[in-house]
């Protein structure tokens, strides 16, 4: 019998912000991937918003104090955590395909390119955190010397912020097909995809962080998936969040998702993009389903038993 597909988007609290940490915290994602995978193909997108923050400050930081380094390009540093994400996913998936002996199951991370317009407004108002969090002070500072926009990010400190354009065409899909329609478990659009622009049939990269979440919606629309599934911090979405009156919802359709946006119900760099994406993904794909739940959640969640199922 073939399997549902099901495109999973894993955010930042599945991997961390160093390297050692996410090396951990993998473990337990792959344990879930593993758990999934076992009933649906699956196909994994992700962030990398500190990662991809931490190699494009660790590269300026060497080239700027005469290490043996030049400025990286953002398009680049955006490949490079596509990379070592992916490398530490494909190994976690591993181990846990092998301590439950099904290692003829096989895991590929493609490094993916995602066409942007080159004129999206985004360019002209940043707005994708990325990088770790610091005090105003220091957010300030690091401004005044790079040139760089630093904003207060829901509560929990400063980020460098740049622009986030929209995902148009994810370039290595044919690729990602392929490689599903052969039963493995694949990672695909790491970071939102590295960000390029179409020249004469030629690709450019550009400087900018396509949000995951958006990015995995046109991946699920692209591959025909059942269910655009975004794994974040927190079990089901919730109106008046942090609020006396806080109101955890189990469903939603695409009426009542676009009032609670209009009431300012979701914050924006946190629960808002998740919700535009699924959003996305279900007014488009018809019959299908998108589900926000957390990584500890996922499998009881897409049983029906917890999490947040939005549909047309």
């Amino acid at each position: 019998m073939t399997k549902k597909r099901i495109v999973v988007a894993l955010g930042g609290n599945a991997l961390g912000n160093t390297p050692s940490e996410q090396l951990q915290l993998v473990k337990h994602t792959a344990k879930t991937i593993v758990d999934l995978a076992e009933t649906y193909d699956v196909i994994i997108g992700h962030g990398n918003g500190p990662q991809v923050g931490m190699i494009n400050n660790a590269m300026s930081y060497s080239a700027e104090h005469g290490g043996n380094t030049t400025e990286m390009p953002f398009p680049e540093c955006g490949a490079m955590s596509q990379g070592y994400i992916g490398y530490h996913l494909i190994q976690s998936i591993q181990a846990e395909l092998a301590s439950r002996q099904q290692s003829d199951r096989k895991v590929a991370c493609v490094v993916t390119q995602v066409v942007v317009d080159e004129k999206d407004p985004a360019f002209e108002k940043p707005s994708k955190p990325i990088g770790s969090f610091m005090d105003k002070e220091t957010a300030d500072k690091l401004a005044a010397e790079t040139g760089y926009t630093f904003v207060e990010d829901a509560g929990r400190g400063y980020r460098r912020v740049v622009a986030s354009p929209l995902p148009k065409k994810i370039v290595e899909l044919d690729v990602v097909k392929q490689l599903v329609d052969l039963g493995d478990i694949v990672i695909t659009v790491g970071g939102g995809g590295i960000p390029v622009v179409e020249e004469n049939g030629a690709y450019r990269g550009v400087a900018a962080v396509i949000d995951k979440d958006r990015s995995s919606a046109r991946l699920a629309l692209d591959i025909d998936a059942d269910m655009l599934v975004i794994l974040t911090a927190v079990d089901q979405v919730a109106v008046n969040f942090n609020k006396p009156d806080q109101k955890a919802i189990a469903n939603m359709d695409v009426q009542q998702a676009k009032q609670y946006i209009e009431e300012g119900q979701f914050a924006p760099g946190s629960m808002l993009p998740k919700v535009e994406a699924c959003l996305d993904y279900v007014q488009q794909r018809e019959g299908g389903k998108a589900l926000i739940t957390s990584l500890v959640k996922a499998k009881e969640a897409l049983e029906g038993k917890a999490g947040t199922i939005i549909t047309r």
